[in-house]
């Protein structure tokens, strides 16, 4: 049984001043003096379990308790999540490390905060049978869930490391198709894509249902096999206006990450219940445990590959050099852990 991955990055002083320069909180925040809207932005994707889980077993609405009114809201990938923050039409999300790496950068550092992790893991590049090495690649068409995205850097860096070049406009010796996940499903049936790099459950959908194969699983090109591939993000305005609000709510995102990894089965099934009203449809049997397989629970936010995506995304010309100093604010999450008797986390 898989337990809560939460390593001892460093005991950080969790009381005034947010972590890692973040911005300030109260030690304990004071109540809300009035009903409060949350709105919350998550994927129907497993790496986003600890979202689909906490919603769909009720763990976030009790947690954040009748004065507050949980929106939800979904997406299919990063970018668009991030315009909704920035516009304001969402408060808090999980994303993967490069939309919250342009949201930051974008707002030149002032308008979000990177206050939990998610999940490590689950990223994979699946291809047709026929192709059994990297240096197949070169004139093929590969897809990923949208240019700018965490899979579209992931899969970029890799075809740079073996000599590939790309551009955004799809040409170079691959050339990488950005689409809907369930657009690359369906292209892959029809043999219009040779591959795709895809967060859980769309990998394991294209081997279980379209016999694909795996090439690479992107654990196996980090240290210890270890990246953040979700993370939380808040708005940095409604992060300081609303702290109480968002302690309740990374209370119960403790909650989900808990069942996750104490009680995957239930959790399996939770999530593809979650995954089904969203999307209309179940996930195919084996689909959900062999995606799972391949994720890590945690709320640990993995800074340090958070940087190393950073320079991935500036290496293959999608991410402007930024100084992340200030991206994350893990104060309240820190109180959350410490109120459970778990160890604190660390940022930049």
């Amino acid at each position: 049984m898989r337990r809560a991955a939460i390593p001892v990055l460093g005991v950080l002083v969790a009381t005034i001043v947010a972590a890692c320069g973040g911005t300030p909180v109260p030690a304990q925040p004071a109540a809300e003096s009035g009903p409060v809207a949350l709105r919350f932005g998550y994927f129907p994707n497993l790496t986003h379990a600890t979202a689909l889980v906490g919603v769909e077993k009720g763990l976030l609405a009790q947690a954040l308790g009748p004065n507050v009114s949980l929106q939800t809201h979904t997406f299919n990938a990063g970018p668009d999540a991030v315009t909704a923050l920035l516009s304001n039409s969402l408060d808090v999300s999980f994303v993967g490390p490069n939309p919250a790496l342009n949201a930051y950068t974008r707002s030149h550092g002032q308008a979000v905060r990177l206050i939990a992790g998610g999940t490590s893991g689950g990223a994979l590049l699946v291809v047709k049978p026929g192709i059994t090495s990297a240096s197949d690649l070169k004139g093929k068409k590969i897809a990923d869930p949208q240019l700018g995205g965490t899979q579209d850097v992931a899969l970029r860096w890799y075809l740079q490391g073996k000599g590939f070049k790309t551009d955004p406009a799809g040409g170079g010796d691959v050339s990488i198709l950005p689409q809907d996940n369930a657009t690359t499903l369906s292209s892959f049936k029809q043999g219009l894509i040779d591959g795709a790099w895809l967060p859980e459950p769309w990998a394991s959908r294209l081997v279980v249902e379209a016999g694909a194969r795996v090439l690479v699983d992107e654990r196996d090109l980090w240290p210890g096999g270890r990246f953040v591939a979700t993370n939380l993000v808040a708005r940095t305005d409604f992060l300081k206006t609303h702290p109480a609000t968002v302690k309740k709510l990374l209370e119960g995102l403790y909650q989900a990450n808990d069942l996750l990894v104490t009680s995957p089965t239930e959790a399996q099934q939770l999530a593809n219940d979650a995954v089904t009203k969203i999307t209309g449809k179940p996930l195919a049997g084996g689909v959900v445990s062999a995606a799972w397989s391949h994720l890590d629970f945690t709320l640990d936010p993995l800074a340090s590959s958070l940087a190393a995506s950073a320079e991935h995304a500036q290496k293959v010309g999608l991410l402007d050099r930024v100084d992340l100093k200030g991206i994350y604010d893990l104060s309240l999450l820190n109180q959350v852990l410490a109120e459970h008797g778990r160890p604190q986390v660390g940022g930049l």
